[in-house]
């Protein structure tokens, strides 16, 4: 590589706004959702929790739409596999631990709900719901009433491309379209619906859809982060702008089974696999913080052992938390009913 290219490729992250403390943030915040995923995985399989769906080499672009972000104003509807995405946002390893072993004080649900439905109050993390896609519609209200208030802020809601053939996508995207709702779409195709290939679901571009509504529609490479930083900064302007939504369609792929449930490798090869694992962007985005001297193997070591201390304190305090009391667990599922008889 000559030096001239060198150092345009060096300014990359500073041309998009990007500090070097941030771009190295961001590799620290994939890697401790990737160490995250990887210890779920081993829970279930060792039977200390019940189940776990992964989103490993999802991360990096999970990521990097985060951080283009507005944390103190924006809400985020996230979809099972946004482990990168919620921990940038803002939360920690330990809550989504509690999550995983369904205890009393996981802020998601308090252990009601399966792993992956996050859902954090003071984060603005809307409470997602098992049927997928009916998070959509959710977004769309959340981006109208912003709108009807005044307020700057966004809405971003995240789902796989198997949910953009249900109705309830179609009908959020006709509305924000109509209305000019500021609410970016995001579509992480990772080619399988459970184990239905990309090439059964449809036979165009997710993002080509964008264009019946109104609206733009960007087809971005989930293995460059940068890139998807970029498009989902200019999303967010466009939203906050009062120009509407914006659908983001993340090329990505699923290199694990769909849950800990599934068997993949009787709809997919292993050599599929493999090929798409070779193209991981976690390591490649390191190779980048390393080339332009903001990493080094050092940093590398001392970041992979907090990492592990991290997980393992959040593993052993969820471990041993108390679950959720019988009595609380039927609370706001039914009516409930004083003792005088008026329900409350």
């Amino acid at each position: 590589m000559t030096r001239k290219g060198s150092v345009q490729q060096q300014a990359r992250h500073a041309l998009l706004g990007l500090s070097d403390e941030r771009v190295v943030q961001m590799y620290e915040t994939m890697m401790l959702a990737r160490r995250y995923d990887e210890r779920g995985q081993l829970l279930q399989r060792a039977g200390k929790v019940n189940f776990h769906i992964s989103g490993i080499t999802q991360e990096p672009s999970q990521v990097a739409m985060a951080f283009a972000m507005d944390l103190d104003k924006d809400y985020f509807l996230p979809y099972y596999r946004d482990y990168g995405f919620v921990l940038a946002v803002g939360m920690t390893v330990k809550e989504l631990m509690l999550s995983l072993f369904a205890k009393g004080e996981d802020p998601n649900s308090a252990g009601r709900q399966m792993p992956g439905h996050f859902g954090h109050k003071r984060l603005r993390i809307v409470t997602g719901s098992s049927p997928v896609t009916t998070q959509v519609p959710h977004a769309v209200g959340i981006a109208l009433a912003a709108k009807m208030r005044g307020d700057r802020s966004v809405s971003l809601v995240s789902f796989g491309e198997g949910s953009s053939n249900q109705g309830d996508f179609h009908e959020g995207c006709n509305f924000a379209g109509v209305h000019k709702l500021p609410v970016i779409f995001v579509c992480q195709n990772n080619g399988y619906a459970i184990s239905v290939p990309m090439s059964k679901q449809s036979a165009g571009r997710i993002s080509d859809r964008a264009l019946g509504y109104g609206f733009p529609g960007i087809r971005v490479d989930g293995n460059d982060p940068l890139e998807v930083y970029r498009v989902f900064k200019e999303a967010h302007e466009r939203a906050i702008a009062g120009e509407g939504p914006t659908l983001v369609e993340i090329m990505t792929y699923r290199v694990t089974p769909h849950s800990t449930s599934d068997n993949d490798m009787a709809y997919r090869t292993k050599e599929e696999v493999d090929l798409h694992k070779a193209k991981d962007a976690v390591p490649a985005f390191r190779a980048y913080l390393t080339e332009h001297g903001l990493w080094s193997d050092e940093r590398e070591q001392e970041l992979q052992t907090r990492l592990r201390a991290m997980i393992d304190e959040a593993t052993t305090y969820a471990e041993r938390a108390p679950f959720q009391p019988v009595e609380d667990a039927f609370r706001y599922v039914y009516a409930e009913v004083s003792v005088h008889g008026e329900g409350r």
